[in-house]
């Protein structure tokens, strides 16, 4: 498991297809083929169950589920199912406490015959009154079960708090089970990743860029470091960064930046990912056209010699940011050299060049590909018109004074 994505709006919809997405088939070989050796496949078990003892899934369903896990399977992806948007127990955890472990039993005895690489994760970001106490005692009691038929089977578990890395110091997890896999889910800066989502109240403000700065980079680093920092104080339990990703109202720039800063960050710490997600909001995979967005997709899964190349400007467009081939020159252009109309903010010059760039003319300059490029449009205001205007309401202001006076004194002669 290294490189993965979420199929998410699917199977975790109250009936699959209800958001937006069904999963076809062929998603899976595209998946495949695209470089993923991982998918996660969230399902809402709970919308498909009896409410009352002995809380029986229905067989319809689990026939769709199987149907999705054997076509990832029959492309030796690793197979990642949990239980998703159990929303009523993190509401009322000893009501419901039951029922997910009957849930997790019938699923548990269902596929115990199946290959090795289908993993379960108990629960897709506890958090409410399923608060760390209550969640431990709950998967330690859960991972019991599931021992009973599935003994070596591979079994995820996160923290509470939405799978939060600060709240990994308070999750316990059994000793001595050595095919369990601690996972974590990364939204930072949620302000950046979630701008204009419509699930969120408050919605973050569209327009939240991320710049690559330093100090963006280190709130990044030092998240992760959280992580890989208690596993290794846990014996170095395998880690998944199981959801990560920034909302397409986000410009398309700064979401391959942070996307691909976080995933390259990930891999450096031997920490697994699995991108949110292939088709939908965060979508890497654009299903109306039947394609990748590839400048996306190459954030996640560089392609060899080639680097992206970014170009910011807080007026007017800038044409040519996208990934080259070493090597080649990129193009990049403005749209225009000015706007405003009484306080002008004006073109002045592009930072980030070196020697072997080449100015075209005073909008188009040719960026030589050696590494990942980010060119900033620098602009600077004129107030010369504001400044002409104020000089003309000046004159005529004092022109009109002295026709007065002249037509009163006119007046006062006659």
């Amino acid at each position: 498991m290294r490189r993965g994505i979420n199929i998410g709006n699917a199977l975790e919809a109250p009936r699959e297809g209800e958001w937006g997405v069904y999963i076809r088939d062929e998603y899976l070989s595209i998946i495949r083929e695209a470089g993923f050796d991982t998918v996660r496949i969230p399902i809402r078990w709970s919308a498909h169950a009896d409410q009352n003892p002995p809380y029986k899934i229905d067989e319809n369903f689990f026939a769709r589920v199987d149907h999705v896990v054997n076509k990832a399977l029959e492309q030796s992806l690793i197979v990642i199912i949990n239980i998703h948007h159990y929303e009523e127990i993190m509401q009322d955890p000893v009501k419901h406490r039951e029922r997910f472990i009957a849930l997790w039993r019938q699923i548990a005895e269902h596929y115990e015959d199946y290959p090795e690489n289908l993993y379960f994760e108990l629960l897709n970001e506890p958090s409410g009154a399923l608060t760390s106490e209550v969640w431990n005692e709950l998967l330690t009691d859960t991972i019991k079960i599931i021992r009973e038929t599935n003994p070596t089977r591979k079994i995820v578990v996160g923290p509470v708090d939405w799978n939060s890395v600060y709240r990994l110091r308070d999750l316990k997890i059994p000793e001595g089970d050595e095919n369990i896999i601690v996972t974590f889910h990364f939204y930072t800066p949620f302000e950046f990743t979630h701008q204009g989502a419509e699930w969120v109240n408050p919605s973050p403000p569209v327009g939240r860029r991320w710049l690559g700065t330093e100090a963006e980079k280190k709130q990044i680093r030092d998240e992760l470091d959280i992580a890989v920092q208690w596993s290794i104080k846990h014996g170095n339990i395998t880690l998944l960064l199981g959801e990560f990703g920034a909302y397409s109202k986000a410009d398309i720039n700064s979401r391959i930046r942070w996307t691909y800063f976080v995933a390259r960050e990930a891999e450096k710490r031997n920490i697994a990912w699995c991108y949110w997600e292939f088709c939908a909001g965060f979508g890497v995979y654009d299903p109306v056209r039947g394609r990748w967005r590839e400048e996306l997709l190459n954030a996640l899964i560089p392609k060899e010699d080639m680097y992206y190349v970014s170009v910011i400007t807080d007026y007017g467009d800038a044409l040519g940011s996208g990934w080259y081939h070493k090597g080649t020159y990129a193009t990049v252009k403005l749209s225009k050299l000015r706007t405003g109309f009484l306080v002008l903010n004006v073109f002045d010059h592009f930072e980030g060049l070196k020697p072997e760039d080449r100015i075209v003319d005073e909008r188009t300059i040719e960026v030589y590909v050696d590494e990942h490029r980010e060119i900033h449009a620098v602009w600077r205001r004129d107030y010369s018109q504001l400044t002409l205007l104020l000089v003309g309401v000046v004159i005529t202001i004092g022109i009109i004074v002295l026709l007065l006076k002249r037509w009163r004194s006119y007046v006062t002669l006659i």
